[in-house]
């Protein structure tokens, strides 16, 4: 069949199941059910402090063909997944199904439990590095489930991703299972992430570095989630959970575009007192961010919220008064570890709060202007972040998806060639964030405007800025490259990629070559 989109996908696919088409980003909307939690009480007295991962194993009892969790808050410095599948590789268990908000370059060992049949199912909203490759080789039994970070939280609180054991790496954590992020030598902030799966999973068990006396304040995920305490030497790299300050790309190319995107916000009539804003970590998009500060400081501007994974650049923004508040999911550097521990205004929230479209009102329900990137975009504006320009895995929506359906005002600023490759196609790779909800691309050689906002085509003409259909800036691209020959597939559906309501809006297939 045919999605929305026309994108072909399986009525059914083996290893998922029916195939539920999506429809359009709010089609998929009204009044949902939360499944029932299982609830293990503890009488007093009883201790949760276990030995060792292989008791805590012993404890929850692990058997083929569960589904087990894992967050990514430690990013490139997580311990906690490999050595957890390690211990369960020794005991010969089969065909788990590993659900980790996200994959990481430091997760390689599940390759070979994947060749192994060790590990035959991956649920996660973002992989990169040999995981995402092996992937796309076809290396896993079943097809990954790419979701979005609001994605992951609905769907494990409707009950489509039932987790048998939650294993959550706990920077900080007391005997009786309180945990916080924001002390110990992995300290990494927010724990947003790990919310739904500690609340929803049948068990969970708390691995920390830092094991302290009842109570652990502050509190972030509570006691009355955690089943069990394990004591390690290490739960992560801190070296790999954050690496000082991002800085602010130095590109001419890239501070051209982040340039002409400030524009674009001034002119849309948003960058007004009570604001709200949300940009990636990457260096054009801190430097929309940087141009932002200059225009609220010159209006005399003070916003809102600033949200999402944060960075110690919008802590400045914050500090300096330019937003009243910050709404923080994982922080992205150690300034915005600090002001999160410091600061009650820096607000943590869980990746349901976030970006759940199926709760009774998300963060991004109430951003004014969200900064994205893309590595394809098509003439529908539809957006790939999933797959290279080879068709192979190499990111995810992430929050992509949410915050573009959220916004008022979605912003992509990219290249408009990256690797003598044009970014703007025909129609893109695989399609992770639809067209409908991308507002405005920005580009070093002009703007294109989804033709659904003509207010906002208006507006940037009426300041002059250099409005060009998305047809036009594809053809400027194709006649400084050449078209590129499309990437050849296989049948084989590898991952399907779920939009944040559950549906299904494009599959990822086994490149041929």
């Amino acid at each position: 069949m045919k999605n929305i989109l026309g994108r072909e996908i399986p009525d059914n696919i083996e290893g998922y199941g029916e195939v539920k088409p999506f429809k359009g980003a709010f089609s998929n909307c009204g009044v949902k059910e939360k499944v029932g939690v299982k609830v293990s009480s503890v009488k007093p007295g009883e201790d949760k402090v276990l030995n060792s991962i292989e008791e805590a194993l012993d404890k929850v009892e692990i058997k083929d063909g569960m589904t087990i969790s894992f967050h990514h808050h430690l990013r490139n410095g997580d311990f906690i997944l490999n050595n957890v599948m390690y211990a369960i590789s020794k005991r010969g268990i089969k065909d788990i199904t590993i659900a980790a908000s996200s994959i990481f370059p430091i997760h390689e060992p599940l390759v070979e439990y994947m060749k192994k049949g060790i590990v035959t199912g991956i649920v996660a909203n973002y992989m990169s590095g040999p995981v995402a490759e092996a992937i796309s080789k076809g290396y896993l039994k079943k097809p990954a489930v790419m979701m979005t970070h609001g994605g992951r939280p609905r769907a494990i609180e409707s009950g489509d991703l039932h987790i048998d054991v939650a294993f959550i790496g706990a920077p900080t954590a007391d005997t009786y299972g309180n945990i916080n992020g924001v002390y110990g030598n992995a300290a990494c902030g927010a724990l947003g992430y790990a919310v739904s799966d500690a609340e929803y999973a049948d068990k969970v068990v708390a691995i920390t570095d830092n094991l302290v006396p009842y109570p652990a304040c502050p509190i972030e995920i509570n006691q009355t989630y955690v089943d069990y305490v394990v004591k390690v030497e290490s739960i992560g790299n801190p070296a790999g959970i954050v690496s000082g300050t991002t800085k602010i790309t130095k590109d001419p190319v890239g501070l051209k575009i982040a340039k002409m995107a400030s524009k674009v916000m001034e002119a849309s009539g948003l960058v007004k007192d009570g604001m709200s804003f949300q940009t990636g970590a990457g260096g054009t998009s801190l430097a929309v961010a940087e141009n932002l500060k200059e225009i609220m400081r010159e209006k005399k501007v003070t916003g809102s919220f600033a949200a999402g994974g944060v960075t110690g650049y919008i802590v400045d923004m914050f500090e300096e008064g330019l937003f009243t508040h910050i709404f923080d999911v994982q922080c992205f550097d150690l300034k915005a570890v600090e002001s999160y521990r410091n600061n009650p205004k820096h607000q943590g929230m869980s990746g349901s709060m976030y970006g759940n479209p199926h709760n009774k009102g998300a963060v991004v329900n109430n951003l004014d202007v969200m900064i994205l990137g893309a590595t394809e975009i098509d003439t529908d504006f539809n957006v790939n972040v999933t797959t290279g320009s080879d068709g192979v895995i190499m990111g995810g929506s992430g929050g992509h998806s949410d915050t573009a359906a959220g916004a008022k005002l979605a912003i992509v600023v990219t290249n408009l060639i990256k690797g003598r490759l044009p970014i703007i196609k025909d129609k893109v790779t695989t399609v992770t964030t639809p067209g409908e909800s991308i507002d405005v691309v920005v580009t070093e050689r002009g703007i294109a405007v989804n033709p659904i906002r003509k207010d906002l085509i208006e507006k940037l003409k009426a300041k002059n800025l250099p409005v060009m259909t998305i047809e036009e800036l594809k053809n400027l691209a194709e006649s400084m490259t050449g078209k590129p020959e499309p990437i050849e597939f296989t049948d084989k559906v590898v991952a399907v990629v779920e939009y944040r309501d559950g549906t299904i809006i494009d599959v990822v297939r086994k490149p041929l070559s």
